[in-house]
């Protein structure tokens, strides 16, 4: 079959993704000695989507502003932990950049890799590409029209001979599900966003467009459980446990992923997730004990030692964003916590202020989602549970497990960082830190129509090049 280019096709997509509001960076070469330095070449000639040009100091002072050493400043900047071991990042001429680690560091390629490392324009200010991005990739920002759509067009200087296929990308947002079946099976778009279907819609829309092709893939995105340990009651460890006891994670996977979620901790579970506890490892963790009114009648001695009961019950705010991958496991952990004499009363907030929020910590008991980069500790300890970092909603702060966290980073053995992976994985649930409600799995559904399309299946963040799909129409 003969590939063609669309004249910009369009895309059912239900949410705007961060990711598209961002630079991809530029392609590079890489060699690497395993200790404490990363040397890049630079591949020559590659330009910015303005036509200037892309060199080593568009690199440098890309990781100078993510680590705080630049006057330049993000709006946020959840990444900054990702790096806290690069000492420097230094050049020599324009196609060359060296990055200098405190101390050894086996992921530190593998953040670099992630959708969530792009190199940034030194050229365009911060406040700039928030509304205009200028990258480097296979297509080049027309338009954004906030809840509307994203347009994107073809590179016609992209680096790599012959591609993008397509001539350019439309972006639909449509928050109701509902209009966006109808859409689909009308023909309008040519697939959906990457993992945002939940399984009923996604059978829904195989109902109304049964020529579609669907994939159900993992996402890596846990849905979290938050409690404000600085609010009281809930400053009290008792009280924090008796919540996670409260949980019933099987019932999250059989009510909003028909059976076909996942049951974890901070990392990923296997088989697709490489660091995960398997199961048989998982159940000895507080509140894991498939066992669910056994930890809930643990659960209820400790709330009636703190004084209550059926006839003295704690209400509470729970708050979430409002869209159905937050506020439906909200509404369950709502109902499970009365289980143990907790009323909750739902919060929605929209999206411009849900991150906000969290990073005010203003809230009291929250429902929230892991983005997670890449399927890896550094990138998931770092940015979530060490002291201070940005991401670290609940302000958890344990020394001893920041060290165990230290250590499984320098540890190149993985079947030994595996061991500490666990160990630490064991002390977050016995804090009972961000407690995670369970694993979704998604679908993803195309036309036959849409070739090359590939499915990430450990993070959701990493595969939007989309320079090799295609059309056969």
């Amino acid at each position: 079959m003969r590939k063609q280019k669309s004249i910009r096709r369009r895309v059912l997509f239900q949410c705007l993704v961060e990711q598209l509001t961002r630079v991809r960076g530029a392609q590079i070469e890489v060699h690497h000695k395993r200790i404490k330095r990363a040397l890049f070449k630079l591949r020559q000639g590659i330009k910015w989507h303005d036509g200037k040009p892309f060199t080593a100091s568009d690199v440098k002072c890309t990781w100078d502003m993510l680590t705080g050493r630049s006057s330049e400043k993000l709006r946020l900047n959840p990444r900054k932990s990702w790096y806290r071991n690069l000492e420097e990042v230094a050049t020599n001429g324009d196609y060359e950049v060296s990055f200098r680690l405190k101390r050894p560091q086996p992921a530190f390629l593998a953040l670099l890799a992630s959708g969530w490392s792009p190199v940034y324009p030194c050229h365009v200010p911060p406040r700039d590409m928030r509304s205009h991005p200028i990258g480097t990739g296979p297509f080049k920002f027309v338009e954004f029209k906030p809840n509307e759509s994203i347009k994107l067009v073809r590179n016609p200087e992209y680096w790599k001979k012959d591609r993008p296929y397509l001539d350019g990308i439309d972006y639909t947002i449509i928050r109701n599900p509902s209009t966006a079946i109808l859409a689909l099976a009308a023909g309008k778009f040519d697939r959906t966003g990457v993992g945002i279907v939940s399984i009923p819609l996604m059978k829904e829309i195989q109902s109304q467009a049964p020529e579609a092709i669907c994939q159900v893939a993992a996402w890596n995105a846990g849905r979290n459980l938050l409690v404000n340990p600085t609010a009281p009651p809930f400053d009290n460890p008792d009280l924090r446990r008796a919540m996670t006891l409260a949980l019933d994670r099987k019932a999250f996977v059989d009510i909003l992923t028909d059976g076909q979620g996942d049951i974890g901790t901070a990392m990923q579970p296997p088989p697709e997730g490489l660091w995960g506890m398997p199961p048989e490892v998982l159940k000895s963790l507080p509140g894991y004990d498939p066992d669910v009114q056994k930890n809930r009648t643990e659960a209820h001695q400790i709330m009636e030692k703190l004084g209550y009961g059926p006839e003295k019950r704690l209400t509470v705010t729970v708050s979430t964003r409002n869209v159905p991958a937050y506020r439906d496991p909200a509404v369950i952990t709502i109902d499970q916590l009365k289980e143990v004499y907790i009323d909750g009363v739902l919060e929605t907030i929209e999206t411009a202020n849900w991150y906000p929020k969290l990073t005010r910590k203003d809230y009291t008991v929250a429902v929230s989602v892991s983005e997670t980069g890449l399927d890896d500790p550094d990138q998931q300890f770092y940015e979530n549970y060490v002291c201070g970092a940005d991401r670290n909603y609940t302000g958890y702060c344990n020394p001893e497990v920041e060290k165990l966290i230290d250590r499984q980073s320098i540890e190149s053995d993985p079947e030994k960082r595996r061991r500490l992976v666990w160990q630490i994985e064991e002390q977050l649930a016995e804090d009972g830190a961000r407690p995670v409600l369970f694993y979704p799995r998604s679908g993803t559904c195309w036309y036959p129509h849409v070739k090359g399309f590939t499915v990430m299946v450990n993070s959701n963040y990493n595969g939007w090049r989309v320079e090799d799909v295609w059309l056969d129409k």
